[in-house]
């Protein structure tokens, strides 16, 4: 299973907007469901955002109407775009890998793979 690298992150006021990328180096992700994670001290790792094989997107009632997650395959990379973000979207933010094609609707992190290090979200009020 090869590690995914997250990249994006940073520090932007309320109201702002970042793209994040997972890249999954010399490994191709285009039959797996991805998702996108996030984590905050002390808190278990939450389910933000999801696309299955087909490209069929799903997204946590937290994100809904703000975020949108892409793939691109031609570059095999993963996009999570993030608007109107709040100060309670700020977390550690991760990409994974599922097993099946199909995310389904649960949002814990029971099959997914591949996680990297991680990329940073802090967003100011």
């Amino acid at each position: 299973q090869v590690q995914l690298v997250e990249s994006g992150g940073g520090s932007v006021e309320f109201g702002g907007s970042l793209r994040l990328s997972c890249a999954a180096p010399g490994y191709t992700y285009n039959f797996n469901c991805m998702g996108w994670f996030r984590q905050t001290p002390g808190k278990e790792r939450e389910g933000v955002a999801s696309i299955d094989a087909d490209r069929f997107p799903r997204y946590s009632d937290s994100v809904k109407g703000r975020f949108t997650i892409s793939k691109d395959y031609a570059k095999n990379t993963l996009y999570l775009q993030m608007t109107s973000l709040k100060p309670e979207d700020t977390a550690m933010y991760y990409c994974a890998a599922h097993r099946s094609a199909y995310c389904g609707d649960s949002w814990g992190t029971r099959g997914y793979d591949g996680w990297g290090q991680g990329t940073q979200v802090t967003v100011s009020a």
